[in-house]
């Protein structure tokens, strides 16, 4: 564990972008952030670990996030047809591990949805992997980790 907590600045600007960049739905922008061998991962089972081999809502490659953009962006998500807007709110960021080239955070995430004019909100765990490379810093690794995940989720129409 890494006894220094300060998240540096550049990391917790480049969460924030992408917290901007999905409620904006610049998912081609969104998807430069991430490394080729990148996972998006939102689990059933807010203890699992083992993503692999258990069932998730989501557990996407840069193939995955690819096709999800498009089917969000194209008007092929029925479930997005009545959804007016998200914001999303990141905080309480922790460092968790830091070498030259890679930086784990965890954070807080709030995300709040209106569907044909009613308020829904994500409260959630977040956990990134950045790779930091020469062109800045890069998602090798997104874990989001619902408050609510065991029980009924409405249908998702945006990315956590």
């Amino acid at each position: 564990m890494t006894s220094n907590n300060t998240v540096p600045a550049n990391v917790i600007d480049f969460i924030n972008l992408e917290a901007d960049l999905l409620d904006h739905k610049s998912y081609e922008d969104w998807l430069q952030l991430w490394t080729d061998d990148g996972l998006y991962i939102v689990p059933v089972d807010t203890q699992e670990t083992d993503f692999a081999n258990t069932v998730n809502f989501a557990y996407d490659d840069a193939e995955m996030r690819r096709l999800r953009t498009a089917r969000l962006s194209g008007g092929e998500s029925v479930s997005s047809v009545a959804l007016d807007k998200t914001v999303r709110s990141v905080s309480r960021f922790r460092l968790l591990e830091e070498t030259e080239t890679s930086v784990r955070v965890r954070c807080a995430m709030t995300l709040n949805e209106v569907r044909a004019g009613r308020l829904l909100t994500y409260p959630g765990d977040v956990e990134f992997e950045l790779v930091k490379d020469a062109q800045g810093l890069r998602i090798r690794k997104k874990v989001v980790r619902l408050l609510h995940a065991g029980s009924h989720l409405a249908t998702v129409a945006f990315i956590f």
